[in-house]
Formats: structure tokens, sequence, C-alpha cells
């Protein structure tokens, strides 16, 4: 064999080879699969309730790292672009690409959204997250938001609610007649039933409008947010439990056409960074919670349980509501199938092995010796 003719051979086959080689060590398309992105947001919460305010900005800092700070979500509190009640009109119109609220403030719009929030004696925050992932929520979700123009994400839930701050001492359905109550979602409709005038309020004007006298009891959320409001100092009787809200969703939700836009990186940012959120607002408000009512407690709020004929009352009043609704709205009764299925076989597990358990550990202490 030639040696040289060998060598120079290999020699005019190596440029060649390279030059083979080169575009697949380098395309430029992967460059522009990350493009720069920039979303505002509008939460329906001020700035002052940090863990329900401080949601969609964890979300907006997970996203960033997520995508190499190349997806930025810009968060607005309440009222600097629209109003809490308005996020979802402005993400539906595209004025803004997302938003972080609670669907139940559109049950004007639609009774069906409360389903995602909360809804009287229905799911907790695990039950509630079971029927979204494996019982059908999330696929009844996406087609009641998809006629918004809204792709959601369950983001943030507050467990189990407080039954609000009253400035007289409810001892019976009669003390609920004509009561001016801030309360959102379709247990304004149950409390209206019984005789109640319920509105809703912003958080914000929560407080002015109790010490005002314009509205003589509020729901809000509990302890830790309730706390910060000040409601403590204008109304001293704090109702237990919240019937209405044995868990209360939060959701992420993107103007559709700008979700579609994304890169599916970018996406799968978006729903990781919702779901890590989902789950760390209930576990702050549980390590929040049991603190702030201590010190409201030992400031002179008077803790009270609803009378049973109010919550009889109030139990009647949902069924009634449940079964009205179901006959007038198509969608509605669709989604209350799923749910009231899955709500009836939660409640009979719970009671097996969370209530039972429940009933006795949290009372131990005081009642075993």
């Amino acid at each position: 064999m030639n040696r040289r003719a060998l060598l120079g051979a290999a020699a005019t086959a190596a440029p060649a080879a390279l030059a083979i080689a080169t575009p697949a060590l380098a395309q430029p398309a992967v460059a522009n699969s990350t493009p720069d992105i920039r979303w505002r947001l509008t939460s329906s919460f001020p700035r002052n309730l940090d863990i329900l305010w401080g949601a969609p900005e964890g979300i907006a800092r997970r996203v960033a790292q997520l995508t190499d700070n190349k997806f930025q979500i810009r968060c607005f509190p309440a009222g600097e672009i629209v109003g809490a009640a308005q996020a979802l009109d402005a993400v539906q119109a595209g004025t803004v690409e997302a938003a972080h609220t609670a669907p139940y403030y559109y049950t004007g719009k639609d009774f069906s959204f409360a389903f995602f929030t909360a809804v009287p004696f229905g799911l907790n925050t695990r039950m509630q997250n079971s029927w979204y992932r494996h019982g059908g929520g999330k696929e009844l979700a996406a087609e009641l938001f998809k006629g918004y123009n809204i792709v959601n994400f369950p983001a943030g839930d507050t467990g189990a609610q407080m039954g609000g701050w009253f400035r007289k001492e409810v001892k019976s359905l009669a003390d609920i007649q004509g009561l001016k109550f801030r309360i959102a979602g379709l247990a304004g409709e149950v409390f209206a039933r019984m005789g109640a005038v319920p509105t809703q309020i912003a958080a914000a004007d929560i407080y002015p409008a109790l010490e005002r006298g314009s509205i003589d009891a509020v729901e809000f959320v509990g302890p830790h947010d309730d706390e910060k409001l000040g409601l403590n100092r204008v109304a001293p009787y704090y109702y237990f439990p919240g019937f209405w809200e044995p868990g209360a969703r939060l959701h992420f939700m993107a103007n559709q056409a700008a979700f579609d836009a994304l890169p599916a990186s970018y996406k799968a940012a978006l729903e990781v960074a919702c779901a890590e959120c989902d789950l760390d607002m209930t576990a702050r408000y549980d390590a929040s919670n049991p603190l702030a009512l201590r010190r409201l407690v030992g400031a002179g709020t008077q803790l009270r349980p609803w009378p049973r004929e109010v919550m009889a009352a109030a139990w009647k009043a949902t069924n009634d509501l449940y079964a009205e609704t179901s006959a007038k709205n198509p969608m509605f009764k669709k989604i209350w199938d799923s749910y009231g299925k899955f709500r009836d076989d939660q409640f009979q597990w719970f009671r097996v092995a969370e209530n039972s358990f429940d009933n006795f550990a949290f009372t131990a202490a005081q009642t075993v010796r």
C-alpha cells in the first residue's frame, strides 16, 4: 500500500467530514426555540396579603428559573391594572396575559366556576385535589374555561376557612335575617335563601365597609389573613367553620392565544411552577393560622361555633340550590354529577379513617387521663 497516498486521502477526507458534521453541532433553531417572552399578570389580591399576593410572585420566580430568565411574568396587585373582580375579563380579552384569582368570584357569569374554588359543604383541599387530578375535574375545568378563552392551572389552596367576623352574636337562624354579609361564591346564594343580604367586596375594601357599618359581617379566609386586615378590631365574634369553603382553590389563568404561543418547555415550566405553588400555599396557611388564631384570641376575639340550626338550614338551602341550578344550567349539572358522586365517596372514606382519628386525637390531651 502507498503510505503517502493513504495519508493524502485521509487529509483530504477530514475537512469534508467536518463540513458534514458541523451543522449537527450548532443548530441556529435551538437558540430560536427559547425566545424572550414578557407577560403581565393581574392578581385579585393586595400586596399586604402576603400568602395570596406572594403566590403569583413565586410562580413568576420559578418560571424565570426554569427558563433561564427567558420567560418573565410581571405581577400587579388588584386595582393597578383592573379591579379584583375583573381579572378573568382582563385575561379573556387579552388586556393581560395572565391572572391569579379565585374562580368563584365569577359565579355571576356561570355558577359552574364555583366548583373550581369551593362550594358549600363541598370537597376539602385533599378531596378537591383528588377530584381534579383523578376524578375528571381537570377535564371539566378545561371545558368551562375554554369557553372564556382561558387556560387554567390550580395555583394554591387556603385549606378550610373560618366562618367570618360578626359585629353581633349569631344565636339562632333569626339572627341571619337581614344580615348584610360580605361573602363570595355560591355561599352568598345560600345565605340569601336563609334571609341574609350577601355582597361581594374586594379585600382592600372590607375593613372600611365593616367599620362604617355598611356591612354587618364579613368572611375572608382565616386567622392569618384576617389579622392582617384588622377585622378583629371592628367585629368581636369569629365564627367557625366556614362550611362553604372546606378548601378554597386559587387558579392561574392564562389567555388562550398567549399560552398557545409559548414554546413547549415554557408551558411545562408554567405548569410545574403552578403545581409547586399549589402545595406551598396550603403549607404556609397551615403553619401560620394556628399562631394567628392564638394572637387573635389573646387580643379578645370571641370564638363561636355556628348554631346547629344555622348549619342545618344551610345544608338544606345548599341542596335545593344545586338541584334548581342543575335543572337550568347543563354545564353546572355536568360538573355537579361528577363532583357530587365523588364527594359522597370521599365523605364515606374520610369518616372511616380521617374523621375517626381527628375526633379522638385532637381532643385526647384534654380528655384522656
